[in-house]
């Protein structure tokens, strides 16, 4: 009873620090942002009490202005391929030639005549893994074919038509609206988790499916869960190649993801998700309106990414540097919740379940692992499947981080901030797992033992935040270049003081945190 009573006066306090803090943050970001405005780029006229809004990201600018033209491309596409379903009684075959149909058109349309290198990169893919699938040294063959394209396509941008010759330069002419090799990145990860699906298709399966279905919820009562439907084997006329062209141009998944494996995409298309009922998926449409209209508002409000992009951020002091790092972090969530989630939506009414991205919120993660696993949680689990496992998992996990986040830097582009951030982040990483094999093996004993356990946890917390908002400030803001000035900034007077104050913040955060989780086990317990 004192323990529970103890644990409910400092729960309030949490409450109130937090209040406190979120109230000095939103004053003086609605400050910044009105005595900043003008120098600001990418500000543009909004339509909430005659405000400015915020469209300086490029990726935000494009899905939020093509959202009415994407809506009604995919209502249509919905109804065509629902309608010859179940007019036809169409099966995996079927609903991959009229989805190939679909998906072609559309991507004809974002990428032109470029749509030939898609189809002749995905051909070749195909046969490499058809050839050499079952062979010894088949996962360096599919991994150097892969990174070789990832790395080409960026170099090349794309390629020329002009270069195949000259007979072929009208083409460069008709390239679409959408470059088709920041798409084929997802592409990319489509092709190699095809090519390990069929290579692991006639090997021992550690998975085991009894236990699994009697432990899970979704499945006991069942519906098949998304790691059952990724982990049981699919049969061998599912490699066919309409299916695996299918599973690379799927419209819904195409432009952003998430990304799903092969034998879950292909199980789908034989027995659509039972996973979400109707009114669930439903439910999930409406609460994404809900959180475009938190967007709008914060991007009428606060102008976190224009102070990024347009460098007012040198001129700031070191509390409101953090704030717009802060800010931008959490803009950055938001976008990416809303692009992952609008696609997945309409991948769920066209009976295919995708894993979801961003499950938690980004200022409920208290360490780099959960974050990482709740950010792009479908890339996540690819990365495990895929790279993690393959490489040795938890028994060279020192070493995997280095090759995970290098690989997932050049993934998304060739740039040394990217880099910079990757590797930062393993830095970061290395002491986290550390403290973590230490903390399993150390045996906690009596409530002042737990309590002391406790509070080394809340502080850890506080520091792996700090060292990842370090991290994304640095990826996402100031740059590597920007570095030695941060550092030079924090160690002055005021830098300290701020340094401190935050490592205070994220401490009462962390505790928040744990009271969140504390709920959610005992609401668990009780059902």
């Amino acid at each position: 009873m004192k323990g529970s009573s103890w644990q409910q006066k400092e729960l309030i306090f949490l409450v109130l620090y937090a209040v406190v803090f979120y109230t000095v943050v939103i004053r003086r970001s609605l400050q910044l942002s009105h005595d900043h405005y003008a120098k600001l780029y990418g500000l543009r006229p909004g339509w909430i009490a005659g405000r400015l809004n915020d469209v300086s990201d490029a990726q935000w600018r494009n899905f939020r202005g093509n959202l009415p033209i994407l809506t009604m491309v995919f209502g249509i596409f919905t109804l065509v391929a629902n309608v010859l379903k179940a007019s036809f009684s169409l099966k995996a075959k079927g609903m991959s030639l009229i989805w190939n149909l679909i998906s072609l058109a559309y991507l004809s349309y974002l990428h032109g005549a470029c749509i030939i290198f898609v189809i002749i990169i995905a051909s070749a893919n195909f046969l490499l893994v058809k050839i050499f699938g079952r062979t010894k040294y088949f996962s360096l063959l599919l991994w150097i074919f892969n990174l070789s394209f990832l790395i080409c396509n960026r170099i090349y941008e794309g390629y020329q038509f002009s270069s195949i010759g000259e007979h072929w330069a009208t083409l460069d002419n008709f390239r679409g609206t959408f470059r088709w090799h920041i798409c084929f990145n997802f592409v990319v990860l489509r092709m190699i988790s095809f090519g390990y699906d069929y290579h692991w298709a006639d090997q021992y399966n550690r998975f085991d499916q009894k236990k699994h279905i009697q432990r899970c919820d979704h499945c006991s009562s069942g519906k098949a869960c998304y790691l059952l439907l990724q982990e049981q084997r699919v049969t061998n006329d599912k490699f066919s190649f309409p299916i695996y062209l299918c599973y690379l141009v799927y419209a819904p998944l195409y432009i952003a993801g998430p990304i799903i494996t092969f034998n879950a995409f292909a199980s789908q298309l034989d027995s659509p998700q039972k996973i979400y009922s109707f009114r669930e998926v439903a439910w999930y449409g409406f609460r994404w309106v809900f959180s475009l209209f938190l967007m709008e508002l914060m991007s009428h409000l606060f102008y976190y990414n224009a102070f990024a992009i347009s460098g007012v951020w040198k001129h700031l002091s070191p509390m409101d540097i953090f704030i717009i790092g802060y800010g931008v972090l959490n803009f950055m969530w938001l976008k990416f919740f809303l692009i992952w989630r609008y696609f997945r939506f309409w991948s769920l009414i066209n009976g295919i379940v995708a894993p979801e991205n961003m499950p938690r919120c980004v200022n409920n993660c208290y360490n780099l692992e959960t974050f990482w696993k709740n950010w792009q949680a479908s890339f996540n689990k690819w990365l495990v499947r895929y790279v993690y496992i393959p490489l040795g998992g938890s028994q060279k996990k020192l070493l995997n981080v280095w090759v995970i986040f290098t690989f997932v830097a050049v993934w998304h582009d060739l740039e040394w901030k990217l880099l910079s951030w990757a590797w930062l982040t393993c830095i970061f990483f290395i002491p986290e797992m550390l403290v973590k094999s230490a903390a399993s093996a150390f045996q906690v004993e009596g409530a002042f033992g737990e309590f002391i356990f406790r509070e080394l946890n809340a502080v850890a917390g506080a520091i792996t935040i700090t060292c990842l908002m370090v991290a994304n400030l640095v990826g996402f803001v100031i740059g590597p270049s920007g570095i030695n000035w941060l550092i030079s900034g924090f160690l002055r007077k005021e830098g300290l003081h701020t340094l401190g104050g935050l490592l205070v913040s994220f401490y009462v955060g962390t505790k928040l945190m744990f009271h969140i989780s504390d709920a959610k086990q005992s609401k668990d317990k009780t059902r």
